[in-house]
């Protein structure tokens, strides 16, 4: 003589089973996200203990897994957004203090001319006032100290033009590829949906 399972009991046995089945699949997304594991169906099931089919069939299962991996996009794309913001930060401060060192220069480099230029008014003074051999030779060499000094600075300031059209390229650049980075997640999460 065999004995059957009265269906009820069948029923409730196969209902702890599945709710068994769930706790372990929260528990799985849970330890997947401490672990910082990428989330996906099969990493989950996997970690589970279950099928593929289990997590797609019971609507409980489904939507456990659709919101944690949905979460995951959301704080990958929320993670990205957050470094493209500091990395663009960091160009914006570089490129604004280059355009800073550079109105410098020129603010130097035009004081200097302007000095250049009263002390060669004031040696063709002192050549005819006075035709003194030392003086003239130290307005000469002043003279050719400032020279000196505005070719530094002229430098300096090609130097400055350099570095803030490297920076404004830089930005430039990664102003592109946040564009790029930030299709490619909206199709990717298109594809997600689908």
């Amino acid at each position: 003589m065999t004995s059957t399972t009265p269906p009820a009991a069948a029923i409730a046995a196969r209902r702890r089973q599945t709710q068994r089945k769930l706790a372990d699949v929260q528990t799985a997304i849970a330890q997947l996200r401490r672990e910082s594991e990428r989330l996906t169906v099969t990493a989950i099931a996997r970690r589970a203990a279950v099928s593929s089919t289990f997590l797609y069939e019971n609507p409980e299962a489904r939507a456990l897994c659709q919101n944690a991996v949905a979460a995951t996009h959301t704080r990958r794309a929320q993670r990205s957004t957050d470094e493209h913001d500091r990395i663009e930060a960091t160009w914006r401060e570089r490129a604004l203090n280059a355009e800073e060192g550079l109105t410098q220069a020129h603010n130097e480099i035009r004081s200097q001319r302007t000095r250049v230029g009263e002390l060669m008014g004031q040696l063709r003074d002192t050549e005819t006032a006075t035709g003194s051999g030392e003086s003239v030779q130290a307005v000469v060499t002043e003279n050719a100290t400032l020279k000196r000094r505005i070719r530094q600075l002229t430098q300096e300031h090609r130097a400055l033009q350099e570095r803030l059209e490297g920076c404004r390229a830089n930005l430039r650049h990664a102003e592109t590829r946040i564009g790029d980075l930030e299709a490619e997640l909206a199709e990717r999460a298109q594809h997600g949906r689908a």
